[in-house]
């Protein structure tokens, strides 16, 4: 079972000295206790709520797996927080699904998407091809809606209630946003989860217009 290791909130600042906009990529872990309610942690910045955050992108995970591999591969030491996840965990299950749920302590919080990587992420790694070198490596981590609010704490251990394994898993999701050409079925099949609601509106977008 996986374990809360790190909880991480943003303030809005800029990506680089000279900035005008501001962002909250920038993620620290926080000590002791924190409330998480259905729109993530209470005191956790989002610079662009048209793309992040919201009910179904709540809460952000990413594991200290994940890290180790990106450690290895930039070769340097990443703090927590550093992806922009509201949630460091030691581990993943298997196969992590949408629908899956993790309760941590009081919290639990469902799975709905992979994060999608944009130029904010690259600009907090200072580096401009890092959405492509993210996107390759398939280790998106996931969002999550909060089905049950409460208190969040590093060191809680979570309890893991698997969803329909019909229902896609989170690495076929990441992949399957950038595969060309895309498929009608497998895009329509997968908005039958119960996906965050940007994730859907993308994939039955691309159906519309997708070969069968």
């Amino acid at each position: 079972m996986p374990t809360l290791l790190s909880v991480n909130i943003g303030h809005l600042q800029p990506l680089e000295p000279g900035a005008t906009k501001r962002r909250g990529i920038h993620k620290h872990p926080v000590g002791g206790p924190i409330l998480c309610d259905t729109l993530g942690l209470v005191g956790d910045a989002i610079g662009s709520p048209k793309h992040h955050g919201g009910p179904d992108q709540a809460i952000y995970l990413y594991s200290a797996e994940d890290y180790a591999w990106w450690s290895a591969e930039l070769r340097r030491e990443l703090p927590p927080g550093i992806f922009g996840e509201n949630a460091t965990i030691s581990a993943w299950w298997d196969t992590p699904r949408v629908g899956d749920r993790v309760t941590f302590g009081s919290v639990t919080l469902e799975l709905t998407a992979p994060r999608i990587p944009c130029a904010t992420l690259a600009g907090r790694m200072g580096d401009p091809h890092f959405v492509k070198r993210f996107a390759a490596a398939n280790r998106g981590g996931a969002y999550a809606r909060v089905i049950s609010p409460g208190v969040l704490e590093a060191g809680l251990t979570g309890h893991v209630t698997r969803g329909d394994a019909a229902w896609p898993e989170i690495d076929a999701l990441f992949a399957a946003w950038y595969r060309t050409p895309r498929r009608r079925s497998e895009l329509l099949e997968y908005t039958k989860a119960p996906l965050a609601v940007r994730a859907r509106e993308a994939f039955v977008t691309w159906a519309a217009s997708a070969d069968e």
